[in-house]
Parts: structure tokens; C-alpha cells; sequence
């Protein structure tokens, strides 16, 4: 072949090379981010989802209605049976899981900004049965109610986990206007509670022998937990909200102190310091701290390998502030590096979730909030 025919169509195949590369990248970073695939909408400032048999959700909105979405994103009636929900700033209807038996039981869990006298609230946990029909809650029973109600309408915590060994975790915060019972053992203000399915007290729990603290404390020192899940290790992952900034994640472990208020890497709303400092002997340290504050809520890890292996064992935790949803890459028990998705900030992530297919799933909070299926 004439020698400046070869010269002239060698820029013509490294363009055709060249393109095929960055189609092929780009196909990659596709796949590395996921896509989002809108499953239901309409849903007003929804705050928890669960995953019943035959694909179906259920969802609770903040302003007080729980509802099944269908497999093809239909809405359902609210569901009978709630009881009264103080519904108000960060009060209302949150969380809700599906017991592990539900097959067999039909039984969930949910807890809600409970009303008491002269406007004072608190965080309450309570069990249901889901009706055959789907329509009605059944045999409702508050299993646990925290104490002392607050006139408040801010902090409630409600993220609901239950552990390998039937036991149910609950985050609890610290009412705003109480901080500083967060380091106290007569209340429940500023902790993560554990209670039996029955509403009893774990015989193990650390404070159940221990004069003048509330036997329900697993941990203390908390602020405002919207996040939590089990651990590949089988222990409790939380984060919670920090002030301006010094939002955290911590592993929840038995009698553990975790600061607030004493020690955080936040500060007060407008600057100025609060409490002590960042460390004190004693008080455990975050896992991860954000500065400045993404507001998180939601929060799972991934257990399957729908994604590859490079999102295997990742955390994931929705932003509320920024609207996005953060990937962490978890090494030797510590946060080795973080991704963002979703950045289009389409929306305030409110939870995020893996469902029994092995995708994750993330509600927005907004009026006409969505439920959303991040597809590899």
C-alpha cells in the first residue's frame, strides 16, 4: 500500500480507537454510578421504606399515613390502624421495618413522634400486624415510649434496626432543647434504646443492673440518629446529625459514651464552641465526621454483588442538605474514601435501602417525594 496512503488513514482509525474508548469509559462510568429508575411518586415527605413479599414497599409519610406501593408504583389507600401522630417539624410517621419472620408473622415495626399532655411529644416504638388484604394495621402494641416527653417539635431520632438476635435497636435524639440529657442515665434523650419484640428489657442490656439509669440505654451521648443499620460484623452502624458541622458515624456498642455534648468537630449554630473540645478520655470517637454538614439520613450497606465488587460492603448514607447519596468504601472497620451520587440533586435523600432483589432503593423527601431504584 502506498506509504502516504497508510500515513493519511492512521489519523482516521486512532479517531475511531479514541472514540471507542471513551464510549467504552463512559459506559463504565454508567455503570459505576447506577441508574436511577423512578419506581413510585406522589408520595408526600416520605421517611421510611420496607420491603413486603411479591415486590411490594411499604412506605410512611411524615405527615402521618403509611402506604403499599405496588409492584407497578401504584399507591395505596393510607393504611388503617395508625395510632395518633404528632405531626409536626421533624415529627410524625418515620420509620418502619418488616419483621425477618414477616412471612410467617406478618408483624412490622414502626415509630413516630407520639403526642402527650400540653403538647409534649416523644419518640415511640410500636409492633403491628399488616391485615391479609393489606389495607388496616392489626393488634397494635406500643412497645416502648421515650421518656421524658418534650415540648419539642425537633430531634426525634426513629431509626429502627433488629439484630441478629431478634432484639430491637431504636436511635433516639436529643430533643434540641435538651442536649445536655444526652449524658444523662435517668433518660432516654440522646440514645439508642434496646428492647425484646415484646416491649421487655434484654436481661443483657448494659444499664439494666446499674442504679438510676434506664435499663431500655444501649449506648448514650448521641444527638439526632436518622440512620442506622446492621453491620456485616452483626453490630449496629449509626450515623447522627452534628450541629454546624460534625455529623458522625459511629459503631453503637454496649455502654458506650459518645460525646454529645461534651466533645463534637461541630460547633453552634451561627460559631462558637461547644463543650469541651473534640476528645476527652472516656467518649468515643466517629468513625467519619462531615464538615460541613451533609445532614444525613438513611443509611445501608451493600451486601450484594448486583453493582460488581467494587460497591461490595460499602456503606451508603443519604444527604439530606446537599442531595446526594454518598458511597463509602469501607477498609480494616474504618471509612477509606467517599463517592457521591445522585448529584443531580434532584432532591433531599431521606433513606436508602437494599431490598431483597439486591438493589438499592432511596426515598426523596419532598411534597411529591419518590421512591427510587438504583439500577446497575
Amino acid at each position: 500500500m502506498n506509504q502516504a496512503l497508510i500515513r493519511a488513514r492512521r489519523p482516521q482509525r486512532a479517531g475511531r480507537w479514541l472514540a471507542t474508548a471513551l464510549l467504552a469509559g463512559a459506559c463504565a462510568w454508567a455503570h459505576a454510578q447506577g441508574a436511577p429508575e423512578v419506581v413510585a411518586s406522589g408520595l408526600e415527605n416520605p421517611w421510611a421504606v420496607a420491603f413486603l413479599p411479591e415486590g411490594r414497599f411499604l412506605v410512611t409519610e411524615k405527615p402521618g399515613r403509611m402506604r403499599v406501593i405496588s409492584v407497578t408504583g401504584q399507591r395505596s389507600e393510607p393504611l388503617q390502624g395508625l395510632p395518633a401522630v404528632a405531626a409536626g417539624g421533624q415529627g410524625g410517621l418515620l420509620d418502619v421495618v418488616v419483621d425477618l419472620q414477616f412471612a410467617r408473622n406478618r408483624t412490622v415495626y414502626f415509630c413516630y413522634s407520639e403526642p402527650g399532655e400540653g403538647g409534649a411529644n416523644s419518640t415511640a416504638l410500636a409492633s403491628a400486624v399488616l391485615s391479609a388484604d393489606r389495607t388496616r394495621l392489626e393488634s397494635v402494641k406500643v412497645l416502648f415510649s421515650q421518656k421524658p416527653k418534650v415540648a419539642s417539635r425537633a430531634h426525634f431520632g426513629c431509626r429502627i434496626v433488629e439484630a441478629r438476635d431478634g432484639t430491637l435497636f431504636m436511635t433516639l435524639g436529643d430533643r434540641y432543647s435538651r442536649r445536655d440529657d444526652a449524658q444523662k442515665l435517668d433518660s432516654h434523650i440522646g440514645k439508642v434504646v434496646r428492647v425484646a419484640k415484646d416491649g421487655s428489657v434484654p436481661a443483657d442490656n448494659p444499664f439494666v443492673n446499674r442504679g438510676g439509669a434506664l435499663p431500655e440505654i444501649w449506648s448514650y451521648g448521641h444527638r439526632n440518629g436518622q440512620g442506622a443499620t446492621l453491620g456485616p460484623d452483626g453490630r449496629l452502624w449509626m450515623h447522627e446529625h452534628g450541629a454546624q458541622g460534625g455529623d458522625e458515624i459511629n459503631i453503637a456498642e454496649a455502654g458506650r459514651n459518645y460525646g454529645w455534648p461534651v466533645i463534637t468537630h461541630g460547633e453552634n449554630y451561627g460559631g462558637g464552641r461547644i463543650g469541651e473540645g473534640t476528645a476527652k478520655a472516656g467518649m468515643e470517637q466517629p468513625l467519619k465526621y462531615w464538615v460541613p454538614s451533609i445532614a444525613p439520613s438513611g443509611m445501608a450497606f451493600l451486601t450484594s454483588d448486583r453493582y460488581g465488587p467494587a460497591w461490595k460492603g460499602n456503606l451508603f448514607v443519604g444527604s439530606l442538605k446537599f442531595g446526594y447519596l454518598a458511597r463509602l468504601e469501607i477498609r480494616d472497620g474504618r471509612v477509606a474514601a467517599e463517592h457521591k451520587l445522585l448529584e443531580d440533586g434532584r432532591a433531599r435523600i431521606r433513606d436508602v435501602r437494599q431490598g431483597p432483589d439486591g438493589l438499592l432503593y432511596v426515598l426523596t423527601d419532598a411534597q411529591n417525594g419518590q421512591l427510587i431504584r438504583l439500577k446497575p
